[in-house]
């Protein structure tokens, strides 16, 4: 299945992306890409897309990454609802009300006579 997705390019500290379509099965890093379709830089906050060519490869099947797809909606290259590429935060478990235990030494006396009243009767 191809893939329309960010290829990380650009010095430590300071990435740049390029937007490539490449088999799914290629790794990110291995430069093994079938066309570069367009770039973005986050710091200077360019986005620069071959419309044309995108249209092309979704056209033919291929699939954008979800921080892609958001970015083509965003230039108005699809249309559709962007996604939450963010990671998802895991939902604290709500304790359950532990039963009713009753010990000996938290009820009263009087209690705990009548108790063995009854049931030595």
């Amino acid at each position: 299945m191809l893939m329309v997705r960010l290829q990380r390019i650009g010095r430590r500290n300071h990435p740049e992306f390029r937007v490539v379509v490449t088999e799914h099965t290629n790794g990110p890093k291995s430069n093994n890409f079938l066309e570069i379709v367009g770039s973005y830089n986050p710091h200077a906050d360019t986005v620069a897309l071959k419309k044309d060519r995108i249209k092309h490869w979704l056209s033919v099947g291929a699939q954008a990454s979800d921080t892609v797809r958001n970015l083509l909606i965003v230039q108005g290259v699809i249309e559709g609802k962007k996604r939450n590429v963010l990671p998802k935060k895991t939902v604290p478990k709500k304790e359950e009300p532990k039963a009713e235990v009753t010990d000996p030494a938290d009820t009263p006396a009087e209690e705990v006579e009548q108790k063995e009243e009854v049931a030595s009767v």
